[in-house]
């Protein structure tokens, strides 16, 4: 796969992913960089791989940083104000079998509580509020898996990890919700792929990915490819194997920048310019899409690598 592949969209990429200012007191007010899929036949669309598909983001926890804490909607939407990505999410049951975003069992990094969040209610963990990447204490509070799925339709896609909520409970709300065509969950085990798929055929899968026996296994299981997203690696892969082999089958792939160029940037290891081309390399060895804590740079590293005339386009509405 090769960068000189893609060309600079010119307007688009100038009007369409246009870095915007997000004011923290009047976040409805800011235009989105939305990915409108629709429907379940739509989504799975949107993930087969095609030779014009468009390079794209996939926000880590939502895409925290100073200011914007992570696994929380304003957050959500100061990711989207800046570029079009898909969002991963982290839920977590309290102590009364709600279900709601926070990536640590305990409190105590996130948010102004302690303890585990399994020892509190929803009630009280309403109480609390989110601290920002910087340890700072801000206005917003806890959101529930059932308001991020509903927030999320007509914006984005959200990738919701497991943490303790099995698959069976975290596809059935994505069902109760109507959400097939804008949630997918992350799969550690085969087991957990067939129950998904034994649910409901409408809802795709996040699954690693990082061998080609894997790979095989997907092929032996019964479940399509049409339902499979593939996680290849949160490290430099050696080679282009199982990447070759996704595209094969028509199916996306992942690659995490959390441990490798986003690590080495925040911690002053590399410049601005050696991340976006160290973002972009990643496209260039066979990622469609950037797991990326730096979200909004990810997505500034890969506008000019958009096309004007992709058929992905359609799912897509670029803020100006």
């Amino acid at each position: 796969m090769k960068l000189n592949r893609y060309v600079p969209a010119l307007v688009f990429a100038v009007l369409g992913w246009l870095v915007v200012g997000c004011a923290q007191e009047q976040p409805a007010a800011t235009r989105l960089n939305t990915i409108n899929v629709r429907t379940p036949e739509g989504l799975k669309d949107f993930f087969t791989y095609t030779e014009d598909r468009l390079p794209l983001v996939s926000a880590h926890r939502g895409g925290p940083r100073e200011g914007f804490p992570e696994n929380c909607i304003a957050t959500f939407e100061h990711t989207l104000a800046h570029t079009p990505a898909i969002l991963e999410i982290d839920p977590r049951y309290t102590k009364d079998s709600a279900i709601v975003l926070m990536h640590d069992e305990t409190l105590d990094r996130t948010t102004n509580g302690q303890g585990k969040v399994a020892d509190y209610t929803l009630a009280e963990l309403r109480e609390l509020r989110l601290k920002d990447t910087e340890g700072n204490l801000t206005e917003y509070g806890i959101p529930t898996y059932d308001e991020a799925l509903q927030w999320a339709r007509g914006k984005t896609i959200l990738v919701v990890d497991a943490k303790d909520v099995p698959m069976e409970v975290r596809a059935r709300k994505i069902i109760a919700n109507n959400a097939e065509a804008h949630a997918i969950v992350i799969s550690y085990s085969m087991e957990d792929t067939k129950t998904c798929y034994a649910l409901s055929t409408d809802i795709l899968m996040e699954m690693m990915m990082g061998t080609m026996e894997q790979v095989d296994a997907i092929d032996q299981s019964g479940v399509p490819w049409q339902n499979v997203v593939s996680f290849v690696s949160h490290q430099l892969p050696e080679s282009n194997a199982v990447f070759d082999a996704v595209h094969q089958r028509k199916g996306l792939c992942v690659l995490g920048s959390s441990r490798n160029y986003d690590r080495q940037y925040m911690e002053g290891a590399i410049g601005k310019d050696e991340l976006i081309n160290g973002y972009q390399s990643l496209i260039g060895i066979g990622a469609d899409i950037i797991e990326a804590d730096l979200a909004i740079e990810a997505g500034e590293a890969l506008a000019p690598m958009q096309r004007m005339d992709s058929s992905k386009n359609k799912y897509f509405t670029w803020a100006e």
